[in-house]
């Protein structure tokens, strides 16, 4: 049985995930048709997209439990939705304790360090025995196991290196996500994301490297360095590209709204009903951000830091 959770945008990597999680009795005595793996699979995608478009099934908030059937082989999995709002907005924990939820700068700070742990030890994990896999964090790793990784690093538990080594490298991948998802501002801060929208709209190439790295020297130091630990592993699992067939434009789609996407403010909590070519808008040019970054040649901190160029994006 396997468990899955359908946004808006993940159709194929949700069938991705149960084609892997499926096992087949090859000791079965059925002679099966030829293309019955492909037929079958036809058949997931077909119910997942006929659930999905289904009011009842989007607006119910428990898991629904199916099996497909052909020529002896059975699918069984359970499945839910959640829009595609729901799926990328900002859900900072309550608590002060652990790490997730809890800012950047507290957790360096009480680590004695400048990156966070958490994010250190999945980016080793990820690059150690993932960076091959394909569809790597754009494939999402089973929940439970997620929650599992969540609650350990919250923990601070001993063992962490052992479950790390034993995991999925796909839960891994979506525990760094979650962690960055959770944070009670996005990585960039709330305080830049309208300098970093008016940045990457520049038309001026002079003019949009200047206001770029201005608005990362003004960055608070733990995310700044964060930001460019992730950049240069990013750019690290793009050139496996022909293996993972994760571009740079593709890690950009997966990691741009996370790292942008603004903490719910008052104001925005009213306007629920906002248009989605306006959501839709504001995701692509946090794409086209994330991906200026990683198509610019290696940021040093140290050369940002050192660079005294102050730039207003008033052109």
């Amino acid at each position: 049985m396997t468990e899955i959770v359908v946004t808006d945008c993940n159709l194929n990597s949700v069938c991705e995930r149960i084609e892997q999680h499926c096992c087949v009795d090859d000791t079965s005595t059925i002679k099966r048709h030829t293309n019955t793996g492909a037929k079958l699979w036809g058949r997931v995608r077909s119910k997942l997209l006929r659930q999905k478009l289904d009011p009842q099934t989007v607006q119910s908030k428990n898991w629904h439990m199916d099996v497909i059937e052909m020529n002896g082989i059975k699918v069984e999995f359970s499945m839910k939705f959640t829009s595609r709002d729901l799926s990328l907005k900002r859900t900072p924990s309550k608590k002060q304790s652990g790490v997730f939820g809890v800012k950047i700068s507290v957790v360096t700070k009480r680590e004695r360090s400048k990156v966070p742990y958490i994010v250190r030890q999945c980016i080793e994990e990820v690059e150690k025995r993932g960076i091959d896999e394909v569809g790597i964090y754009r494939i999402s790793g089973v929940a439970t196991d997620i929650q599992a990784l969540k609650a350990a690093f919250d923990a601070n538990t001993k063992d962490i290196l052992m479950m790390l080594s034993d995991m999925d490298i796909n839960a891994i991948a979506g525990t760094l996500k979650l962690y960055f998802r959770e944070l009670p501002e996005p990585l960039l801060t709330d305080r830049l994301y309208p300098a970093f929208m008016e940045g990457i709209s520049l038309s001026d190439p002079a003019a949009k490297e200047n206001c770029m790295m201005h608005l990362l020297r003004s960055l608070p130091d733990p995310n700044l360095i964060t930001f460019l630990t992730l950049l240069e592993h990013l750019k690290r699992v793009a050139e496996k590209e022909p293996i993972n067939k994760m571009s740079l434009h593709n890690l950009a789609t997966v990691f741009g709204p996370t790292l942008l996407r603004p903490s719910e403010s008052e104001s925005s909590k009213a306007q629920i009903t906002l248009a989605s070519d306006i959501w839709s808008h504001d995701v692509m040019a946090q794409v086209q951000v994330l991906l200026y970054y990683l198509q610019h040649p290696p940021i040093s901190f140290a050369e940002l830091k050192k660079n005294t160029l102050y730039f207003s994006t008033d052109v």
